[in-house]
């Protein structure tokens, strides 16, 4: 005699695996990652290896520590560790690589109770942490092509475009022929990964489409290159890859539009009135902090539902 199992929703057993998900988030960064080992050498490989075998060793001694189950097998940390690569110069020396892993796993992942429970992205809160704590090192930019790690430092087309210099080309933006860090030089690899993501609906484009055109817009209208604006910096990677974090942003349709168009926002003001010539990284967090509100703001109202009626006197 059958049973009858009474449980809660959803029903339907064919879901997603979470390292499902990491694993396509790592196929989509691989373009933009072979881009950055093509213009800034081979470092790119250990950098790449370090911020990745940290964020699972503390990972797996965090968890062990805390006497919970053991979380490395979803790959969320190697996720990490590749977006936090992806945010460093390629001279950044190893030793801070392991603290900014540190950060991104510890403080912010597992102190708040794991994946999913992080009100923060780790690697874009661990950037922030490194470039407060380390100015001069997260702003060692070589210039691509020439893998001489000891030259003078040169600058991002951002401090370029602040302080009046030389300009490159939009090619050289979208290819990648410029400094900066890991995943903030080739847009074009970023838009492959991007796209590749929305195609396997790992993404909604909602957040990268209100994000890049919100920033677009506003650039336009104070009067500087609007398509200078998105190709230069971190716009593609925080819009595709941190913008879309499932933990940290909206679920709504309505509150991803949301969350992307005050990221624009936020990283035009800061790049039009602040002293970083960045501000993408400051803007997601700040959205993230925002993330519950817009969320309440945004909700769907359930059907047939009454607002409760207030009590009188």
């Amino acid at each position: 005699m059958n049973k009858l199992i009474v449980s809660p929703s959803p029903h339907d057993e064919n879901y997603v695996k979470t390292s499902n998900i990491m694993l396509n988030v790592i196929i989509a960064l691989l373009p933009a990652w072979g881009a950055a080992i093509y213009f800034f050498g081979m470092r790119v490989i250990p950098l790449t290896a370090v911020c990745i075998g940290s964020c699972i060793f503390f990972e797996y001694v965090c968890r062990a520590m805390m006497k919970r189950s053991n979380t490395v097998g979803d790959m969320s940390a190697v996720v990490t560790g590749l977006i936090l690569a992806m945010n460093l110069p390629v001279t950044l020396p190893y030793w801070m690589a392991v603290i900014g892993s540190f950060v991104a796993i510890v403080i912010v992942k597992q102190l708040f109770g794991g994946l999913g429970q992080n009100f923060a992205n780790p690697a874009i809160t661990a950037r922030i942490v490194l470039m407060v704590s380390f100015p001069a090192a997260m702003t060692n930019w070589i210039k691509p092509l020439e893998y001489d790690y000891d030259a003078v430092s040169s600058a991002t087309p951002l401090v370029l475009a602040k302080k009046g210099g030389e300009l490159p080309s939009y090619l050289d933006l979208f290819l990648g022929k410029t400094g900066g860090c890991l995943g903030e030089v080739c847009a074009l690899g970023l838009l492959i990964g991007g796209l590749y993501l929305a195609a396997r609906k790992i993404i909604s484009l909602a957040a990268p489409v209100s994000f890049i055109g919100s920033l677009f817009v506003l650039s336009f209208i104070a009067g500087d290159d609007p398509v200078y604006q998105i190709l230069a910096g971190g716009v593609f990677l925080g819009a595709f890859f941190m913008a879309t974090d499932y933990a940290t942003t909206p679920i709504t349709t309505k509150g991803k539009i949301v969350f992307g168009l005050g990221c624009g926002i936020i990283t035009f003001v800061i790049r039009r009135f602040g002293s970083y010539p960045e501000g993408v990284s400051f803007s997601i967090l700040l959205m993230n902090v925002l993330t519950p509100y817009i969320e309440q703001l945004t909700r769907t109202k359930v059907l047939g539902a009454k607002e409760a009626e207030k009590n009188e006197g």
